[in-house]
């Protein structure tokens, strides 16, 4: 597993507290956005569509401090927007870091470079870059050409200077498993942690819509023949439950608890990637919130899709800490991860031949007999 066994062991010692103390419902990681504004327009986004007096606004230090305390999670994940906007990103950054919370700055690393020398190394923080493919998907992904490149360098250039980084990636209808596979062996060979990877998630405001996963067996059937026969050295930084679940292994409902979300309008109801309205404080948040309207049991449409890493893998985790089959089930996922599977493999091989014909066709000129 891609990550440290200092953070496996607060998120495991935290999560038992939460057991003994018999809630039932608890938040994992701190969803924080402290602006919306972002360097990039991607087509599968639905977080950059505000008006332009809402993007010019960030949370202050102080709004981030007290959001963090008032959750209480041992993880916070920094997304936005593109967080190295903010002016004061490196104050939050500090702040939190003294706090002993585990930080994942999320950036699409387009200004990571110029902005390292004002963080410090700690095992308390992690850049997350957001890759999500080969050079040629990423670029199209982010609609930007050249993006790919600059992440890459600046991924270099930060494990070079001794800190964590990961890559967060999101795939979409159509994503090449094989390109995909190919993507995981070139993180790797840049020195990466570990990678994250999720499905995209439809939301209303993103420009491309034809792009979204809308067929939960086409996803799960994807995610099969990416992740079977899997390569030792790939490493994730995720509950190997969550990958399984991603396999169509597992069936988990979404704890949209897990990961709340804070942002310059509140608390969002009820979770990072439906906006139902805002509420003042956490406990108010958690408290009135109806969660028996969300996630795929509850038969809401806007969850019946849905497989993202932000409400699901809550869910892994919990089960982790609840029984003793879903402790030897992470167990058996983390020591047995290679999941041989001569099926996968065969029609692995097939798309490539595919895909190879397809470049080789001869190109016929307009207007030829």
């Amino acid at each position: 597993m891609g990550v440290p066994v200092s953070q496996m062991w607060t998120v495991a010692t935290y999560v038992l507290k939460q057991k003994l103390a018999r809630r039932k419902r608890y938040p994992l990681v701190l969803m924080l956005e402290p602006l919306f504004r972002c360097n990039l327009a991607c087509a599968g986004c639905g977080k950059v569509q505000y008006p332009a007096h809402i993007l010019k606004k960030h949370l202050s230090p102080q709004q981030c401090f007290d959001a963090v305390e008032e959750c209480g999670t041992p993880m916070v994940s920094i997304p936005g927007g593109e967080p190295l906007l903010h002016p004061d990103i490196h104050e939050i950054v500090d702040g939190l870091v003294a706090r002993k919370k585990y930080v994942y700055l999320c950036t699409n690393a387009i200004l990571l470079k110029q902005h390292l020398d004002r963080f410090k190394p700690s095992k308390y923080l992690t850049f997350s870059i957001h890759m999500d493919g080969e050079q040629e998907h990423h670029d199209f992904a982010v609609c930007k050409e050249g993006v790919y490149d600059v992440a890459a360098e600046a991924i270099r250039e930060a494990v070079g200077k001794g800190f964590r980084v990961t890559t967060n990636t999101t795939l979409f209808e159509g994503a090449d498993p094989n390109s995909v596979r190919k993507f995981f062996d070139d993180m790797m060979d840049l020195g990466v942690e570990g990678m994250m990877v999720s499905p995209g998630y439809a939301y209303p405001k993103a420009p491309d819509q034809k792009s979204f996963m809308t067929e939960r067996k086409k996803t799960t059937d994807m995610f099969k023949l990416i992740f079977s026969n899997r390569k030792k050295r790939w490493l994730f930084n995720q509950s190997p439950l969550f990958l399984e679940y991603l396999m169509g292994k597992r069936d988990f409902n979404c704890l949209p608890w897990g990961n709340p979300t804070y942002n310059l309008f509140g608390w969002q109801k009820p979770c990072y990637l439906l906006q139902e309205g805002y509420v003042d404080s956490f406990r108010e948040l958690m408290d009135e919130t109806d969660w028996d309207s969300y996630g795929r049991a509850s038969g809401n449409p806007a969850c019946q899709q849905c497989m993202v890493h932000c409400g699901h893998e809550p869910t892994a985790v919990d089960l982790t800490f609840s029984t003793f089959g879903g402790m030897w089930g992470t167990i058996k996922a983390m020591i047995f991860n290679s999941y041989a599977n001569p099926a996968a493999q065969q029609q692995l091989d097939e798309i490539k031949q595919d895909n190879e014909k397809k470049v080789s066709l001869p190109v016929v000129e307009a207007g030829a007999a």
